[in-house]
């Protein structure tokens, strides 16, 4: 949630009762609430008098609205902003929805990409509503170690890994033929003096090399630069198509449509609405949280990961409308799968669970 939360005005419990009610309502279907509907849909014990009196007293704080002349109010930003804040953040998923969850990762090999594509797909399904996944990316984008493999006369092959675990290769054509036991031992000298280095620290170390070693260096040093602007290139989706008719107007669809495709707007979310603290927590961004380029948008996201290795984000997207009990709960349960999944992948394959050619 944003700073917004923190200064909502306190309602009474009828109030939050009230309130409670119009937004499920409205959420399943987007249509102005009248209190007669309330009374009678879910058989209150106060009349629609009463309950006319509460709504008056809700839209003068600003948590509801009247669209045009209709006698029904729907709910505005502020009025979702604290029923998520006092309502919905501890939601839970049916049982019946966690097996199925669970199920669909369960019958999958640990392979990352896979992962990745089943988690859009199990979001969008549960949720209801438009997924978005991002790859795991490195949070240290630091020197490992590195394997000079002898192929054939002057080839050998540079396998170049990361702290965090993302592996690269490259083929080299050296000056000369040079021995596997040569290549070893200045795989073994560029190890013992760089290891936990960043790319500019390599490339002062490389001074202290030999001209094959320094080669070796400035190669890993390139790597691990281009190592952060590769790590997004694919990002994964699902259930646009499906909700694309559920925005009450087209600019809605149109900033959805951005949001799921250009990837200013992901490095948007990334950078500045999805905080790094967060990475075991769900984040609720409604109407944007003042931006206007998201207005119409509300987004449940959360960070997935290894702590201080690897952090991916994911999470769905939809109207204001959203079923956001749901959709809290169907993110924070992919999300706890996916840092299960990474945990256990890299606590026993740290060096092989992320790889990249580069040839």
């Amino acid at each position: 949630m944003s700073t917004q939360e923190e200064h909502l005005p306190q309602l009474s419990k009828r109030q939050e009762e009230v309130l409670s009610l119009l937004v499920r309502s409205y959420t399943a279907a987007p249509e102005p609430v009248s209190s007669k509907h309330l009374v009678e849909q879910y058989e209150l014990n106060f009349s629609s008098a009463t309950v006319r009196n509460e709504m008056a007293h809700l839209e003068e704080m600003g948590y509801i609205a009247a669209p045009h002349t209709s006698a029904g109010r729907i709910p505005t930003a502020l009025g979702y902003r604290y029923i998520v804040r006092e309502m919905m953040l501890n939601s839970a998923l049916s049982s019946v929805d966690q097996h199925y969850i669970e199920n669909k990762f369960s019958q999958l090999p640990i392979v990352l990409d896979q992962w990745m594509k089943q988690a859009a797909t199990v979001l969008a399904r549960t949720a209801l509503t438009a997924s978005l996944v991002t790859p795991p990316v490195a949070q240290k984008r630091r020197f490992k170690h590195v394997e000079l493999i002898s192929i054939q006369g002057r080839l050998a092959l540079m396998v170049l890994v990361l702290q965090g675990g993302a592996v690269y290769q490259r083929m080299l054509t050296l000056a000369e033929p040079v021995t596997q036991g040569e290549l070893s031992a200045s795989a073994d000298n560029i190890n013992a003096l760089c290891y936990d280095l960043s790319a500019n620290q390599i490339h002062m170390k490389s001074r202290q090399f030999t001209e094959l070693e320094r080669e070796v260096c400035e190669i890993a040093a390139e790597l691990i630069d281009k190592s952060g602007s590769n790590q997004l290139r694919v990002i994964y989706r699902d259930g646009l198509s499906e909700i694309i008719n559920s925005f009450p107007d087209s600019a809605g669809a149109q900033q959805a449509v951005r949001v799921f495709e250009e990837r200013a707007f992901i490095d948007m979310i990334l950078t500045e609405i999805l905080h790094p603290f967060l990475q075991e927590n769900v984040q609720v961004i409604i109407a944007g949280d003042g931006r206007e380029e998201m207005s119409h948008l509300s987004l449940v996201l959360s960070h997935y990961g290894v702590p201080g290795q690897l952090r991916g984000m994911l999470g769905v997207l939809g109207p204001m409308n959203l079923n956001y009990g749901r959709a809290i709960s169907a993110v924070r349960k992919v999300s706890a799968l996916m840092t299960d999944m990474l945990v256990d992948l890299y606590d026993e394959e740290p060096s092989e669970s992320t790889s990249n050619d580069e040839r």
